[in-house]
């Protein structure tokens, strides 16, 4: 969907308690300035009163990178098969000196946190984020904050916020946002996985193969994208599939899937697991869908791919991060990360703030200048609509842009073809022209036929986000067994040389009920906010490779 990178509503509330800098004597905390405020309560929350003083809070500091522009800048240069470092990939040292802060931000944070008795820990391998434990009490003499209690009516839960919060001005500069602060955990109801379960009719017409007929199952797949099925040999190749939400997969449910829709698999192929934020894969927790459709048509499609589930758990008190910073540092920590990361879930884009987005997806960039695809389900409703709002709402991270100026021609080209469709009026002026194109690539999303103490049928883009990575996997391990690098940042060479290898889906409409109005997109010939430039062909993608 072409949209705003950049949209954010909020109504007014009539009773907020402002926070009120401090007075404090040391260097460091004299001429404190507002660094982020917010005038309004998100939705759903109300002030219950202040923090207790003794309550200890787990703060992040973002570190302003020395050269902001540096990992998108190599990014695309590693990315972009018209240059001449493409495939070039950093390895985990590079990559954490593009994004790490100036030595002088360094100290002069630390200097700061030091004349008030207090110490920070790094946790990124970049340095460039750092982690500290202090009372509410000195939180608010430290920030000139007010943190409080906040609880979100529907869930019960409770927060600790504030409303805004100052920097010393000698550290403005320095430091790009302090986290949790001003900004609330979304709740979980609006959090989820993005596949949605509820059955409804396909958006785009298909014509049954024998192995479709009966459903989607790995050798539908199979036979409609030419996925093989020769088992992929190089142990190094890896994917990683995320997990959240307790959406736990079950090694007996695998092992039955395989037995019932891959046969020609040892039925006792397997799956690590990698914990974080206190996530569990507990195989006594009944199943709730997510986890066991990402693990099936993963190791059920990349054969002998070694897949590992990321599972996160959730974290209330942390905020709107909500484990997608802690895993892809995770990630970033590792000397040889995947080469793959699937995620099945997102959250509004306007329930977080530019500079925590940026952030995130700059730790994405430099993943992806490493070397790994990433890989987004871009939600069921495709942009979605806000109450009252008459403005298009993406999700995020699925719309991370990494300045996509490779997809330029693609979305300009859709663009026009929009003004002068019939449905133009109806969807014009609930976007931004200007802004990130989203989906970039489709593929098969209903009927998925996945074990789970019985047949069940699931429906999403958190199906097709799989299959898709799945293929990606795939054409790593033949680009390993020449000993070439993985594909990395698919999008420059998706937009590129590999457009004309995808299946460019050009009829069907995307249906959008926003506060009445029914609007949306339409599939056309090249580019479109339906099916972005269309779905997999294992065979022409790796003719496009020259393998």
């Amino acid at each position: 969907m072409v949209v705003s990178t950049r949209i954010l509503a909020l109504s007014l509330f009539s009773s907020l308690v402002l926070a009120t800098p401090l007075s404090v004597s040391n260097h460091y905390s004299r001429d404190l300035i507002v660094h982020e405020t917010r005038d309004a309560l998100p939705s759903g929350f109300s002030l219950t009163g202040p923090a207790p003083a003794d309550t200890t809070l787990k703060l992040r500091i973002a570190l302003a990178q020395k050269t902001p522009d540096a990992v998108v800048d190599a990014l695309l240069s590693v990315s972009d098969p018209t240059s001449d470092k493409y495939g070039q990939h950093l390895s985990k040292n590079e990559a954490a000196q593009l994004a790490a802060p100036n030595p002088e931000s360094v100290s002069a944070v630390n200097a700061w946190l030091s004349e008030h008795g207090l110490n920070a820990t790094s946790i990124t391998p970049a340095g460039d984020w750092l982690e500290l434990h202090v009372n509410v009490s000195k939180a608010n003499t430290l920030l000139g904050a007010n943190f409080s209690v906040f609880h979100h009516g529907s869930t019960g839960q409770a927060a600790i916020r504030t409303l805004a919060y100052s920097i010393p001005a000698s550290l403005k500069g320095h430091i790009d946002l302090v986290h949790p602060t001003t900004t609330f955990p979304e709740p979980v109801d609006s959090n989820l996985q993005l596949g949605k379960r509820a059955i409804h009719k396909p958006i785009l017409p298909r014509t049954l193969s024998s192995n479709c007929a009966n459903g989607t199952t790995p050798a539908c797949l199979q036979e409609l994208y030419n996925i093989p099925t020769t088992p992929a040999s190089v142990p190094s190749n890896k994917l990683a599939v995320t997990g959240r939400f307790g959406n736990n997969a079950h090694y007996a449910f695998l092992q039955e899937f395989l037995k019932q829709y891959r046969p020609d698999m040892d039925p006792s192929t397997n799956f690590t697991v990698t914990l974080l934020d206190d996530g569990n894969n507990d195989q006594d927790q009944p199943s709730v869908s997510e986890g066991e459709l990402d693990i099936q048509y993963t190791v059920g499609l990349a054969t002998n791919v070694s897949v590992d589930y990321v599972m996160v758990g959730i974290k209330w008190q942390d905020g709107a991060l909500e484990g997608y910073l802690d895993e892809v540092n995770y990630l970033l920590s590792l000397d040889n990360p995947p080469q793959v990361l699937t995620t099945s879930y997102g959250m509004p884009e306007d329930s977080l703030p530019f500079n925590l987005t940026d952030k995130l997806c700059k730790a994405y960039a430099q993943l992806g200048a490493r070397g790994v695809s990433i890989l987004y389900a871009a939600g069921d409703s495709g942009v979605g609509c806000e109450q009252n709002s008459t403005s298009f709402v993406p999700t995020f991270p699925s719309n991370c842009p990494y300045a996509p100026t490779y997809q330029a021609d693609a979305v300009t080209g859709y663009l026009t073809q929009l003004s002068s469709s019939t449905q133009a009026n109806s969807t014009l002026g609930r976007f931004n022209a200007t802004g990130r194109g989203f989906p970039d690539v489709s593929a098969k999303a209903d009927s998925f036929l996945v074990w789970e103490n019985g047949t069940a049928s699931l429906f999403g883009t958190s199906a097709a986000s799989p299959t898709f990575a799945s293929v990606i996997a795939l054409l790593n391990d033949r680009l390993a067994q020449k000993g070439q690098s993985p594909l990395g940042f698919l999008n420059p060479w998706l937009y590129s040389k590999a457009a004309g290898a995808l299946n460019d889906i050009t009829e069907g409409k995307s249906n959008i009920e926003c506060n009445g109005d029914n609007v949306g997109f339409e599939a056309v010939k090249g580019w479109d906010p339906v099916t972005g430039l269309g779905t997999p062909d294992f065979n022409k993608l790796l003719g496009v490779l020259g393998l």
